[in-house]
């Protein structure tokens, strides 16, 4: 056989560049836009940021037939600021000596919202601040007790012992043989650790290093000041019929602690105030911000959708790095300059583009929940994501990118785009209802049903049939695990 040359014509569908970067831009959430948009101003000298905008901004309104009162918000706030920078500049002088400190000329500091004056309004409770976990906590207060160097030990021992809810995880006998090696001559006894671990349960947070549930609102218990009512009766169900309280037995619990209604009533309410997991108190994780990519308001009767411009600052090509761009010059430098130029350009393209379709998709949104926007949770219609590609002319797999990780702000809360998408369940006249709405349905005969004798699964199946909507008891349960609500038999109560 001879090589020989073959011509084809064909078609081929590739993604430029250009269509990847939208795409990357539009499936980001707002912060990481942010970090994405900083890093893009921080390696293109051609591209900056427009300080005021001459443009309007990008607004859509959509028309409604129903009134509803306005929110109104203040903002007097920001009128009666003081401006606290200026009154800082007019007391440092222009000039200072060459030989002189900062404090020699100025030592007064402001004073700060936080800090008290002195070391007797230091705020303690400060130290539990994100970031620091529930060890942090404990050894940074056992580190201003008097204890000696054994104790410490033991109690430190004691601390890596304590889970996240701040309960006791290991027996005080497998501690005890782990501190064998601490002394030879003079081992550990099991009242040094007893003595050290009730030390240890006085420390904030109230009830932490507990090894059940019963110690732990006991020593809340006990942390309460005598003259507190209904403290010694609570103390004695807790010690001793916790059980009978758990499965909310009130008949039996009635007959053996001798109480009547109304006092047993008085002392569930103090168990209650207490806090079965004390160490979630204690945040050891970093606080996530969500900001909102779309803001929804009702003006003069018309529900207004706008993005916040706050979050997504406007772009624009640096004309004076620009204007240095020669045409016919093809050194380094004015090919550099050519290259990010067209980057430049590229970006605040994609990012327009990005803007335009979150702005369509979140008007549509709008346009077909606005039931819900008017009447709240119950009105909401069943919405899949073709619904909005169709409307808009899009892909599925776009509009699933545009409500990823963004979120709406509106009078009712700040939800993300993705909640206002649900499945249908089929109602007795051939219609349908969405899943959102039936579980703040379930939600609304819940809070009204009696609290003697609570509304099961079976009887919510019920009601919501005579309400047209077909349910299956099953469906009713996996919607109220969903919303973190207990069953019939954990609900019970007095009052």
């Amino acid at each position: 056989m001879k090589p020989s040359l073959q011509l084809k014509i064909g078609q081929q569908l590739t993604m430029t560049p250009q269509l990847q970067q939208a795409i990357r831009l539009l499936q980001l959430s707002t912060l990481d836009l942010q970090q994405e948009i900083q890093e893009a101003l921080d390696g293109n000298p051609l591209l900056d940021v427009e300080e005021e905008f001459d443009t309007p901004v990008p607004e859509e309104r959509y028309e409604t037939a129903h009134n509803q009162e306005t929110r109104d918000t203040s903002q007097n706030e920001q009128d009666g600021a003081v401006d606290t920078d200026s009154q800082w500049s007019d007391d440092i002088p222009d000039e200072l000596s060459v030989d002189s400190s900062w404090e020699d000329t100025y030592s007064t500091l402001p004073a700060s919202s936080s800090s008290g004056d002195g070391d007797d309004g230091y705020d303690f409770e400060s130290r539990a601040t994100a970031g620091e976990s529930l060890q942090d906590h404990l050894e940074w207060q056992l580190n201003l007790m008097p204890l000696s160097d054994r104790d410490r030990t033991i109690a430190f021992t004691l601390v890596d012992s304590i889970n996240a809810e701040g309960y006791l995880t290991s027996p005080l006998e497998e501690l005890l043989e782990s501190l064998d090696d601490l002394d030879e001559e003079d081992p550990v006894e099991m009242d040094e650790m007893v003595m050290v671990l009730h030390h240890l349960q006085q420390l904030d947070p109230a009830g932490v290093a507990a090894r059940d549930l019963a110690e732990c609102l006991t020593i809340q218990l006990k942390q309460l000041a005598t003259t507190t009512p209904w403290r010694q009766e609570a103390m004695d169900i807790i010690a001793q019929h916790l059980n009978l309280l758990g499965t909310r037995d009130y008949a039996t619990l009635m007959r053996r602690t001798r109480l009547s209604e109304e006092q047993l009533t008085a002392v569930i309410h103090l168990i209650q105030s207490l806090n079965p997991r004390p160490g979630a108190s204690i945040n050891a994780g970093e606080s996530e911000y969500v900001v909102p990519d779309v803001v929804v308001a009702k003006k003069e009767g018309q529900w207004t959708i706008e993005l916040n411009q706050e979050a997504m600052p406007r772009l624009k090509v640096n004309n004076s790095y620009a204007s240095m761009i020669k045409r016919a010059d093809n050194s380094a430098d004015n090919t550099y300059l050519k290259n990010q130029l067209q980057e430049a350009r590229w970006f605040i393209k994609s990012l327009q583009s990005r803007n335009d379709t979150l702005l369509k998709v979140a008007t549509k949104i709008v346009e077909f929940q606005l039931d819900f926007f008017e009447e709240g949770e119950e009105a909401m219609r069943p919405m899949v994501l073709a619904d909005i590609a169709q409307a808009v002319e899009m892909h599925e797999s776009t509009i699933s990118r545009v409500t990823t990780q963004k979120f709406m702000h509106t009078p009712r809360g700040v939800f993300e785009l993705k909640y206002f998408f649900s499945s249908h369940v089929g109602t007795a006249d051939g219609g349908e209802a969405s899943s959102t709405a039936i579980r703040a349905m379930i939600k609304k005969l819940i809070a009204d049903e009696p609290p003697r004798k609570p509304l099961s699964d079976a009887k919510l199946a019920t009601l919501l049939g005579d309400q047209g909507i077909n349910v299956a008891r099953r469906t009713v349960a996996k919607y109220r695990e969903a919303m973190a609500i207990a069953p019939s038999n954990e609900r019970k109560r007095l009052v």
